[in-house]
């Protein structure tokens, strides 16, 4: 009996030139991040302006929106698969083109279909490869285990810069040159990131265990697939993450279409999404450092119940300024510190050798939450001109993912050799 030597969960830093270098790598995933999620973030305040020129309803861009979110979702395991397999850059490399692609069609599209395809399609699958599960897994893979919540945390806090700036940003374009020259101005912008998904040339790497069976071989991909779902709490992890993608979809692409029909003044959401990404820096950040000193799952679930408890309040208070900005802050410090949190349990459980495929299939959930929200949304404002029962809903499955998160079984998975179990 031999067992293979592990390589290193992280480069040397004798190995490592400057452009591989930790604190480079955190810039590039930031800027990654940042700008791909600012760009998602601010898509509510398309919404009216599209529907205004071109004279669409909402649901009909809303329903664009949901399907980009529900092709992110499905294209997600396929482009983790692609960066396990090939690299975390090409992944990312492919994403950035796409992005550019969809938003320059975005913005030219005239048709309803061709808009779709833009939106949904061509969007979607750029944002699996420039998002969560590639960065977070290229990063998983270069960090030591002892730092790698944190460094996820700092990561998401850098993305949460993007975001917040994207939001003046969008407003000042939508002011000064309108909708679709906005979009060209964000396709362009798009092409900056392409030399900053040069340096995720991450190594596929052994866990320190459990990820060579008896023989010395490599457990394949298909038994960690496998493995994953015969697990319950990878499918407990996967209807959680459901709610996650419901409210913050829904909220992002709604909220300002809902303050205008409350008569609030334009700029109070673009206020409240700029607050909201300001606050996602420090929860993203907290939550990541939180993550690496306390059971993940009890903090999911505080996350689910503080979010729940933050929509009812701002429902059922009379709609000011004040309380609008106090939901956004709220909100913002809870926005996607699921998202460390999440991808930590996925690798403390199954190890990080195919930690961008499990956290893609995990992550499905939540982009088909994400659908859900955006399209039910403009559905139901345009059945009921009323927002108030997608509100309901999106509280209700605060509820449910927090009692999901509870029983979550966290310990590392112990394996038997694949090759005997197949005998």
């Amino acid at each position: 009996m031999h067992a293979k030597t592990a390589r290193p969960n992280s480069l040397a830093a004798a190995e490592a030139p400057w452009w591989r270098a930790t604190g480079f790598l955190l810039l590039a995933a930031g800027l990654v991040l940042g700008l791909s999620l600012g760009v998602r973030h601010v898509q509510g305040l398309f919404l009216l302006p599209i529907v205004a020129e071109r004279g669409w309803t909402r649901d009909t861009v809303a329903f664009a929106m949901a399907v980009q979110n529900l092709v992110w979702g499905l294209s997600q395991p396929f482009m983790g698969m692609v960066a396990d397999r090939l690299g975390s850059w090409k992944a990312m490399l492919a994403g950035v083109v796409l992005y550019g692609i969809g938003l320059a069609g975005m913005a030219l599209a005239p048709s309803t279909t061709g808009f779709v395809a833009m939106a949904g399609v061509c969007i979607g699958i750029a944002q699996s490869g420039t998002t969560f599960g590639v960065v977070y897994g290229a990063l998983s893979r270069m960090t030591p285990p002892t730092q790698r919540s944190r460094m996820l945390g700092i990561a998401g806090a850098l993305g949460g810069v993007g975001q917040f700036l994207m939001v003046p940003i969008a407003q000042a374009l939508l002011s000064g040159v309108g909708w679709q020259q906005a979009l060209l101005v964000f396709a362009v912008v798009m092409a900056v990131l392409l030399p900053f998904a040069l340096p995720f040339r991450d190594r596929p790497v052994q866990p320190a265990s459990g990820a060579i069976d008896a023989e010395g071989d490599e457990q394949p991909m298909g038994a960690a697939i496998r493995e994953a779902f015969g697990h319950s709490g990878f499918w407990l992890l996967n209807l959680g993450f459901l709610a996650c993608g419901f409210q913050l979809a829904f909220i992002a692409n709604h909220l300002p279409a809902y303050l205008r029909d409350k008569g609030m003044a334009p700029d109070s959401a673009m206020v409240a999404l700029a607050l909201i990404a300001l606050a996602n820096i420090f929860g993203t950040y907290c939550f990541g450092w939180l993550g690496g000193r306390h059971t993940r799952k009890y903090l999911l679930a505080g996350i689910y119940l503080a979010r729940t408890s933050a929509m009812a309040l701002f429902v059922l208070l009379p709609l000011s300024a004040w309380t609008l900005y106090g939901f956004a802050a709220v909100m913002g410090f809870l926005w996607l510190g699921t998202v460390p949190l999440t991808s930590g349990i996925v690798s403390q459980v199954f190890g990080v050798r195919y930690i961008t495929t499990l956290f893609g299939f995990v992550f499905f959930g939540h982009q088909l939450g994400s659908f859900l929200g955006v399209w039910l949304g403009g559905l139901v404002f345009e059945l009921t001109h009323s927002y108030d029962p997608v509100w309901m809903g999106a509280m209700a499955l605060g509820v449910v993912a927090a009692a999901l998160h509870w029983p979550i079984d966290d310990r590392e998975v112990v394996r038997a050799p694949w090759q005997a179990a197949r005998t």
